[in-house]
């Protein structure tokens, strides 16, 4: 094996480096994550600074993002304009921010909902959906739009599938109503609701919205640390 320049390492440099394997770092490389690296006469792989800050870029972006989009993002740092590079990060850091809205969306919509009592409740205080809808200060068509969503689903009386809300789900009307007022989309709403509705504890339920926060915030500084990755990654570019 040749004597190396102080800027060059081996396979094994980058990949302890890294945090990687050997065989992790030749994959990346394989995968247009990391540039091609030189190679000697006798066919050892050279590697310098900017596969050392690719590889940091993917590792951190990995965790940010996801593997399929950091590979994306790290070959549009060799391949493309700094802008389009940017773009991708604005994107990412826009997708975390999404989730963020809508985990704040999810916790208040679990203290609204276990705030709303629903004990000694009868059958007859169940309500059509022009009753609901006058209770709430909304259209008919409304109450039916959320039906259709997955929102609040009634349940239907014979012969005519006539809808009729029973306390509980006229207590989740609420809850969408207050929701929707205040913003929310009905999207997260629809993956909410289901899970809310039937049998969690609300401990549990506190608890997923906490690990999902944590979740948010590890990639958050993930792309934090992504980020000065890549600026390394595009100062050791213009070097060579």
């Amino acid at each position: 094996m040749p004597t190396l320049k102080s800027s060059a390492m081996r396979t094994v440099d980058v990949a302890r480096r890294a945090g990687y394997s050997v065989q992790q770092v030749r994959n990346l490389e394989r995968d247009g994550v990391l540039p091609p690296a030189t190679r000697t006469a006798a066919g050892y792989r050279i590697y310098g600074e900017i596969h050392l800050h690719s590889a940091l870029s993917y590792r951190a972006l990995a965790v940010g993002t996801g593997p399929i989009e950091a590979k994306r993002i790290v070959r549009a740092v060799h391949q493309c304009p700094t802008s389009e590079v940017l773009a991708l990060l604005d994107a990412a850091h826009a997708r975390l921010d999404r989730e963020r809205t809508d985990l704040k969306l999810a916790k208040e919509a679990a203290e609204a909902i276990s705030a709303e009592p629903i004990e000694d409740v009868r059958l007859s205080d169940s309500m059509g959906v022009s009753e609901l809808a006058a209770a709430l200060g909304v259209r008919p068509s409304t109450l039916r739009h959320w039906d259709a969503e997955g929102l609040v689903v009634p349940d239907r009386v014979p012969p005519r599938g006539t809808r009729r809300y029973s306390p509980a789900q006229a207590r989740d009307a609420r809850i969408v109503h207050q929701l929707r007022s205040a913003g929310h989309r009905i999207d997260p709403l629809r993956a909410l609701m289901p899970g809310l509705r039937h049998g969690h504890r609300w401990e549990d339920v506190r608890a997923a919205l906490a690990a999902r926060d944590a979740s948010i915030a590890v990639r958050s500084h993930a792309l934090l640390d992504a980020t000065a990755a890549l600026t390394a990654v595009l100062a050791a570019a213009t070097q060579t």
